[in-house]
């Protein structure tokens, strides 16, 4: 990822002095961005950094915040909305058509799949699902152990296609940025998994 430093400023601001939206960013951010979304990902407001083992402000996030115009209409011209999640503080592409690829479907489905795998068990535990949201808690060891060794998640993981089980479906999670490794054994969910998660138990409240 490239290093640069944006603050939330007024896209008018800049209007006034003239520039372009595309004067006003560097080619390097805007590929950052681009391999990003075409990796799957979502860009979340705040990423783990295991260096200082600590959430930081993700300039990609800012790019997008500060430039939501300019990036809108440059997606819509490659056939994808560029979607702003407020309440989770994280943006996403979504394909313009009205239907949905195969493959997005399955991407979904194996992401729900393990979000609501991974609440049912923080709830049966007796835990607040907003705890996974929560880098000094989430899962850690004993809880991996635990899920690992009962065979109905795993019966459920190799119905997704996660042939090696959790680890793969932790992975899958990671690779998205919708769950972050916080140290050895320990995992937590991103702004972005908490949201979905939520939404897919209001879903399962609401059916």
């Amino acid at each position: 990822m490239p290093d640069f430093v944006e603050t939330r400023d007024t896209e008018s601001t800049l209007n006034e002095q003239g520039a372009t939206s595309f004067e006003q960013i560097l080619p390097a951010h805007s590929a950052a961005v681009y391999r990003e979304f075409q990796a799957g990902r979502v860009i979340v407001r705040d990423v783990w950094d295991n260096n200082r083992s600590e959430l930081r402000a993700n300039p990609l996030y800012n790019l997008l915040y500060n430039h939501l115009s300019h990036f809108r209409t440059f997606y819509e011209h490659l056939g994808s909305d560029l979607v702003f999640n407020e309440t989770g503080a994280f943006f996403f592409l979504k394909e313009s058509s009205d239907d949905e690829s195969e493959e997005h479907d399955e991407n979904a489905f194996r992401v729900q799949v393990v979000l609501l795998l991974i609440g049912r068990y923080f709830a049966r535990s007796g835990r607040d699902l907003d705890y996974l949201g929560r880098p000094e808690a989430g899962l850690n060891e004993q809880d991996l152990a635990n899920l690992g060794a009962d065979e109905e998640y795993q019966d459920i993981l190799r119905a997704a296609r996660f042939e090696k089980g959790l680890s793969e479906a932790l992975d899958y999670l990671e690779k998205r940025n919708l769950l972050f490794r916080s140290g050895a054994g320990r995992y937590f969910l991103s702004s972005a998994g908490i949201y979905f998660l939520n939404q897919l138990v209001q879903e399962y409240e609401q059916s």
